[in-house]
């Protein structure tokens, strides 16, 4: 039995990131199941936020009627340990975790720590939580102490798109999309490049250069020293049409993440049909199948090179792995958006 429930996310949901399109297709399905839902906005400052920011967050969240069902954004949850403690038995709170925020790249050991805690004691007070892949959940049970039977997998859904003829020239097209910030690795992109300037590849980086500027002015540095400049741009956010033509233009998709709880971006590039190259961080081996790519360890700028190396020089081997690609079945965001309606009928 469906009713209501309230979806309370940091800042604005068209923010363009993984997390927040998981949270904008999972408001949508679960809206066409006959969901009512809630929007509410916690302040734009997460994780990290003002103590004005925390005391709004607060106050929305406690203005809610008692036993309300709410579904709380993980990046939001697990700083919120006190407000969490107060509402832990007049709210029905799921907290909905993409991936925990102490191993977000870039961070202090102390900050690190600090979030680990927080996190962990708002997680003791949810009445439920969902996790976006069972590499995410194992690591909530085992790190943070939450209890199996306390938490569901519910993946991101993939849209099958509709396959457009490639046209094939004598560069290799490299395509990498994702914010950026230290957890996705372009510096270690930009340096495995580096080392195979003799072939002949481009890049385009697609993804939100403003979510940290000392990265983004880093990485351009980068690839200015490195004699880069005009084989890999660094394209920012572009429209969903726009992102669908570059696909249907690249010969490789290529992301060497510290880190994903899921990937969604390295999924939307195999249900394209384009091969992946990607690292064995966080849950890429569950999302990405050996037949539509190739990983290697995480910061090895090296393994990357002679990987990325062998599959230029071998259009062979790149379309065994687009073949696999193709061949790829990945849920629908209607099935998971019914699996997450489950979960919350269970709650409520």
């Amino acid at each position: 039995m469906v009713g209501e429930v309230a979806v309370a996310v940091p800042g604005d949901l068209a923010t363009v990131t993984g997390g927040y399109g998981y949270d904008r297709r999972m408001v949508t399905e679960l809206a066409d199941l006959g969901w009512k839902i809630r929007l509410i906005d916690l302040g734009s400052d997460f994780p990290r936020p003002a103590a004005a920011t925390r005391a709004f967050a607060a106050a929305q969240l406690a203005a809610l009627p008692r036993q309300s069902l709410v579904v709380v954004d993980g990046l939001a949850f697990g700083t919120l340990p006190e407000t969490a403690q107060m509402l832990r038995e007049s709210h029905r709170m799921v907290a909905l975790v993409h991936h925990p925020l102490a191993l977000e790249t870039g961070q202090s050991a102390q900050e690190s720590a600090a979030l680990h805690a927080s996190e962990q004691a708002a997680l003791r007070c949810a009445r439920h939580v969902v996790a976006s892949s069972a590499t995410t959940m194992r690591i909530l049970a085992q790190e943070f102490e939450v209890p199996p039977e306390r938490m569901t997998v519910v993946e991101p859904g993939t849209d099958k798109p509709v396959m457009r003829a490639r046209a094939r020239g004598a560069e290799v097209s490299l395509l990498s999309v994702g914010a950026v910030v230290p957890r996705k690795g372009y510096d270690v992109l930009v340096a495995a490049l580096a080392r195979i300037a003799d072939l002949p590849w481009s890049l385009a980086i697609i993804g939100d250069c403003t979510r940290s500027a000392v990265t983004a002015c880093r990485l351009r540095a980068q690839i200015a020293q490195l004699g880069l400049a005009g084989r890999i741009i660094l394209r920012g956010v572009v429209t969903a049409d726009e992102l669908a033509s570059l696909y249907a233009r690249s010969d490789l998709f290529v992301l060497p993440s510290r880190f994903e709880g899921y990937g969604m971006a390295f999924a939307e590039a195999i249900a394209h049909g384009v091969p992946v190259v990607g690292t064995r961080a966080g849950a890429l081996a569950e999302t990405v199948p050996a037949a539509a790519g190739v990983l290697v360890d995480a910061d090895d700028a090296n393994a990357l090179a002679q990987v990325l190396r062998r599959l230029i020089e071998a259009p062979g081997e790149r379309e065994r792995l687009a073949a696999g690609a193709r061949a790829v079945t990945f849920p629908s965001w209607r099935e998971q958006g019914a699996r997450f309606s489950r979960a919350l009928e269970a709650i409520a």
